[in-house]
């Protein structure tokens, strides 16, 4: 299963790529008719405009993945530094941190995604900074929870005894322990992060038009979802697909980077 998530991240990352060199053809080139079914020259159909929808979905499909991405690496950033930190020296630090990542972590994730846009305003600032606050709470609590357990082995105790740095011990003993949470986080932290910038966008504060993203086409799609089912359809499909692909990723890296003991029926 992971092979076959593996292999529809892949295509959308080519068809993100070829966006960029310019495969599809321009996005906001007016190519036909208005609200053609798909059809030769226009493979998903064109929109209100006349515009081909299939290069502004591969438009859509960069912006969304780069968006996204950018913002679960600065949430695996936070989450080690704030995690490993809270976890390892407990105390006031671990209560501060665990205190802050309860008040985000009570909030719907839409919720707070409103909340953050309707402060920054509309755009990418808003979408990129909203993921990060939806998605590190659960990623700082568990990786806290891993930094913990791992603080508590011999080798860390071992180094503290000799006289190792509180870094050295952090960078050198508890980061790499922990870096399969990260890793596996991360990635349902990418799916989250997709969701969030789609309905972000779909309700006016996220990405903003002519910039296309997912989001953005299935909001413009839906005005013509009875005429044109096409505008909607081929975002729609592309977007549930990559949170799909993503989470079969992730259960991939969590059977191998996080194996559960096996247990006996008897």
């Amino acid at each position: 299963m992971s092979a076959g998530g593996l292999a529809v991240l892949a295509v959308l990352v080519l068809f993100a790529l070829g966006s960029l060199a310019g495969a599809g053809g321009d996005p906001d080139a007016i190519v036909g008719p208005r609200l053609q079914p798909p059809g030769p020259g226009w493979w998903l159909g064109t929109d209100n405009l006349g515009r081909s929808v299939l290069p502004r979905v591969m438009e859509g499909v960069g912006t969304t993945l780069l968006l996204s991405s950018i913002a679960v690496l600065l949430t695996a950033v936070l989450s080690a530094a704030f995690g490993i930190l809270a976890g390892y020296r407990g105390g006031y630090l671990n209560e501060l941190v665990m205190r802050l990542v309860e008040v985000l972590y009570s909030f719907p994730a839409i919720v707070l995604a409103i909340l953050v846009a309707a402060v920054l305003g509309p755009g990418q600032t808003a979408a990129l900074a909203s993921i990060v606050l939806v998605t590190i709470p659960l990623m700082t609590r568990l990786v806290r929870g891993a930094a913990v357990a791992v603080s508590q082995r011999d080798y860390v105790t071992s180094a503290v005894i000799s006289g190792a740095r509180l870094p050295r011990v952090l960078v050198r003993h508890v980061l790499p322990n922990v870096a399969g949470t990260i890793a596996v986080q991360g990635t349902y932290a990418l799916s989250v992060g997709i969701a969030v910038e789609g309905g972000l966008s779909f309700l006016g504060f996220g990405v903003q038009p002519p910039q296309a993203s997912l989001g953005v086409l299935i909001q413009q799609g839906g005005t013509y979802m009875i005429a044109a089912p096409w505008l909607i359809l081929g975002p729609g499909v592309v977007l549930v697909a990559a949170i799909l692909a993503i989470n079969v990723v992730g259960d991939g890296l969590r059977d191998r980077l996080e194996p559960r003991e096996t247990r006996s029926l008897t």
